[in-house]
């Protein structure tokens, strides 16, 4: 037993110098572009570089903790394209929010934004150019019962409080709403019709209540109440739709950029016997909803196969984290929120030069 124990400390340590090899080589290829383009760009760009590189100095997490988060407003620049992003509770609105500030912060506003879930929320403050907005929220408020927790639960039959998100909230930060409201951009959201088990898409302007649309999309299941529009219950648009890039595909886009929350390699396994009896009991009255979320895994990782199929034929490109995310998806470590907020807003920085290229 010793010897067994010994040799998988040594394997996970093996394990986790080649990761911090592979950041470190990664980090380097960073700078060397950094040090080419500082050679020949233009004065006024100076600035901009120097904060990349106080940035990719102070890239490791324990420094990244200590970084205050950006502030400012998005400029009215529009890129053209569909901006697609994933959700993933905590995890995602860690991880989405700081792509979208480094975004904002680089004057990349995409003209369309598809959001689900967690992906939706951050998107609400993408689309109104509150930079740090999000992280604002999930760094300072995480532990506020309000916000997630009894207070949330008792008030909004939720775990994550709507009523503090939407309304609380925007007393201390508010909610831009004339910049989220212009009409030379468009805002989608997902979620899963209760009675059909497929996904339903709510727009802006399009829809009743968009934020109402938000709150459906990133309603989990199990541990929230649906979500009642027009008669009809919606739930996590997650359960019928984890990345839903067919329907910027579907609208004729040219580029489109996906934001991811897992890492590459990573796939779902598939829902256990426990989690198939549960979606049985609670929803039994819903059959094709639990016939849709039961095998909403199996589709992200064919989804997850086709987005790579997809950017290696140049259709569309993808930003995602490039170590393995470990957060859970109700994370309480404020640390571990804080660097996954940070590696988001960092390997944007880094992927700047190949965005623009894509884009261009």
């Amino acid at each position: 037993m010793v010897r067994e124990e010994l040799v998988q400390d040594i394997e996970e340590r093996i394990s986790e110098l080649r990761q911090e090899e592979k950041i470190l080589s990664e980090r380097i290829a960073s700078l060397e572009e950094l040090l080419k383009q500082t050679r020949e760009c233009d004065e006024d760009e100076l600035g901009r570089l120097a904060d990349r590189f106080r940035g990719n100095v102070n890239g490791g997490t324990e420094s990244d903790g200590e970084r205050p988060i950006p502030e400012g407003h998005a400029s009215e620049k529009i890129t053209e394209g569909c901006l697609v992003i994933e959700g993933g509770a905590f995890r995602g609105g860690a991880y989405d929010s700081g792509v979208l500030d480094c975004l904002m912060v680089n004057d990349i506003n995409f003209q369309c934004v598809l959001g689900v879930s967690a992906g939706a929320i951050t998107g609400l403050d993408y689309m109104s150019g509150q930079i740090g907005r999000s992280a604002r929220l999930n760094i300072g408020f995480r532990h506020d019962p309000r916000y997630v927790g009894y207070k949330a639960l008792y008030s909004d039959k939720s775990l994550v409080g709507f009523t503090f998100l939407y309304d609380t909230y925007n007393e201390i930060e508010p909610f831009d709403e004339d910049f989220f409201k212009r009409k030379s951009r468009r805002f989608i959201t997902v979620a899963t019709d209760m009675h059909t088990g497929k996904p339903s898409f709510f727009e802006r302007g399009k829809c009743r209540s968009i934020k109402r649309a938000v709150r459906a999309s990133a309603s989990m299941p199990l541990v929230t109440k649906p979500v009642v529009m027009n008669g009809v219950p919606y739930l996590d648009g997650g359960c019928s739709d984890k990345i839903p890039y067919d329907w910027a595909l579907e609208q004729g886009f040219e580029k489109i950029v996906v934001i991811r929350t897992r890492e590459r390699e990573y796939r779902k396994k598939a829902i256990s016997k426990a989690e198939r009896k549960a979606l049985e009991t609670v929803y039994r009255r819903f059959p094709d909803f639990i016939r849709s979320a039961a095998a909403s895994n199996d589709q992200y990782n064919t989804q997850c196969e086709e987005l790579e199929r997809l950017e290696k034929e140049g259709r569309l490109m993808i930003l995602e984290p490039k170590t393995p995310v470990t957060i859970g998806r109700l994370e309480s470590d404020m640390e571990k929120i804080k660097a996954l907020y940070w590696q988001g807003y960092r390997e944007t920085e880094e992927a700047l030069e190949r965005l623009r290229e894509y884009l261009a």
